[in-house]
């Protein structure tokens, strides 16, 4: 939105952000929901323990298809229609997952369902952002990530319920479990057909007259600005024809998303909640209440850094957050590795979680959405989704088998691990993450969207540090 505009929320810039974030709502809830029933679908199919994981996995094979395509739908349709797309790819694998006749029809179905999760990880957080005033950006692109955390909660709460119930017609309570889910996901697919298209997009596409009736109905003043200074920044992109992503030009906004991405992962924020129950049980008590705990910090720091990312910043919180995750992980590994004082192992997973949350889990999606001119936006949000995926997928295969083995598998033979490996690694990636955040990521905070990537100067241009973008 224009440089000029004060970021004023309008009923119609509220109500087309919250529609757009409920993606993030589908996404946590797909991801979430197989926890409780993945028990099940190992007995009913006769899976071993690699046939359990897969289940449970391929939809992160999903995403990353979903995040690497989702460029294409949303050049070409529209960011808004492409959000039709995501929905449709919920509501079929909602249904599909709840009347999978054998194991190969539920693994196609969840895939499906990672296809919609990938592709809303981009497009949700894109077309939020360029319907924002530059002064609430951050907030409301935030509000894509605190859907997120309310899905997972809603997934493990709608779980619950519908175990409590009792209500099992043929046995088949999993399928109510996944099933479920075809109700948001029909309100989300409905909804999107009342919020207006990104004014972005239809300038892009030489809709000016519905560009303009698009920023009216968003945000009424400074129209004529506001187009102006989008048609400048697509003007400029144009003259650049349809450059690659994948070239020097662009290595810098490339190297933070992708960073990003891996630091996001890399912290073992994903471990940590795939794991939480097993995480505890081999500290030596029972997992269900930390776990509730764990979760409800994440929940409710997520709506605090909601509230500080357009005051702070996100280098700030980045900054800050990576100090946190860094002495409450370090603070877990040793508690794993002496098997001493693991009373305080739900309490520094709680705080871990806390610091995440203020952190990359607020600042990731606002941040990858900001970086990219406007000529690559789409096809850098795709790259920097799916990079964050695939870092998802090797932390969440590789984390169980790193907690049980031995120091001699790795070159330590004098050192039992106890499930601390994983730990200090992931102490050792936040580390790395305090130096590059200072070092490299430029601050974003409440530049305009069409010029953000005019204000950082890009450290790695051919001739001079000082070349723009």
């Amino acid at each position: 939105m224009g440089s000029e505009n004060n970021g004023k929320f309008t009923p119609a810039l509220l109500a087309s952000a919250v529609v757009a974030a409920l993606g993030g709502l589908l996404f946590g809830f797909d991801t979430a929901v197989i926890a409780g029933v993945s028990k099940a679908l190992k007995e009913i199919y006769s899976l071993g323990d690699m046939g359990e994981g897969f289940t449970v996995s391929v939809a992160l094979l999903g995403t990353m298809a979903g995040a690497l395509a989702a460029s294409v739908p949303s050049d070409k349709w529209g960011r808004r229609d492409s959000l039709k797309l995501t929905g449709f790819l919920f509501l079929v694998s909602a249904l599909g997952c709840a009347s999978a006749w054998n194991w190969h029809s539920m693994l196609f179905f969840r895939f499906v369902g990672g296809l919609g999760i990938g592709a809303a990880s981009v497009i949700a957080p894109m077309y939020i952002a360029e319907i924002s005033p530059a002064k609430s950006r951050g907030l409301l692109v935030a509000t894509f990530q605190w859907n997120i955390v309310a899905g997972i909660l809603l997934a493990y709460l709608s779980n619950w319920i519908i175990s409590s119930l009792g209500f099992d017609p043929l046995g088949a309570e999993w399928r109510l479990k996944l099933g479920i889910e075809a109700v948001p996901a029909l309100v989300f697919f409905a909804l999107l057909f009342f919020i207006p298209r990104s004014a972005y997009w239809l300038l892009k596409a030489g809709r000016r007259a519905e560009a303009e009736e698009s920023l009216r109905k968003i945000s009424p003043e400074s129209v004529a600005e506001t187009v102006a200074e989008i048609e400048e920044s697509i003007e400029n992109s144009r003259r650049l024809g349809n450059p690659p992503l994948l070239c020097r030009k662009f290595a810098y906004p490339i190297f933070l998303a992708v960073s990003i991405a891996f630091f996001n992962q890399f912290s073992g924020i994903n471990a940590v909640l795939y794991y939480i129950n097993g995480i505890f049980e081999d500290a030596g008590f029972d997992g269900n209440m930390p776990a509730v705990m764990v979760g409800l910090a994440n929940f409710v720091f997520t709506i605090i850094a909601m509230s500080m990312i357009d005051r702070l910043g996100r280098k700030t919180l980045l900054l800050a957050g990576a100090f946190g995750t860094s002495a409450m992980l370090l603070a877990a590994a040793l508690i794993l590795k002496t098997q001493a004082h693991q009373e305080f192992l739900a309490a520094a997973l709680c705080v871990y979680i806390a610091f995440f949350a203020m952190s990359q889990g607020a600042v990731i999606w606002v941040y990858i959405s900001e970086i990219f001119p406007v000529s690559v936006r789409a096809k850098g949000l795709s790259l920097g989704a799916s990079a964050h995926w695939i870092f998802c997928y090797i932390v969440a295969q590789l984390f169980p088998k790193m907690s049980g083995l031995e120091g001699a598998d790795f070159g330590f033979e004098s050192v039992r691990l106890n499930g601390s490996f994983p730990f200090f690694l992931f102490f050792a990636t936040t580390l790395l993450q305090i130096a590059a955040v200072r070092i490299f990521y430029p601050e974003t905070k409440g530049i305009p969207l069409e010029t953000v990537q005019k204000s950082f100067k890009n450290p790695f241009a051919k001739k001079s540090p000082a070349q723009k973008f």
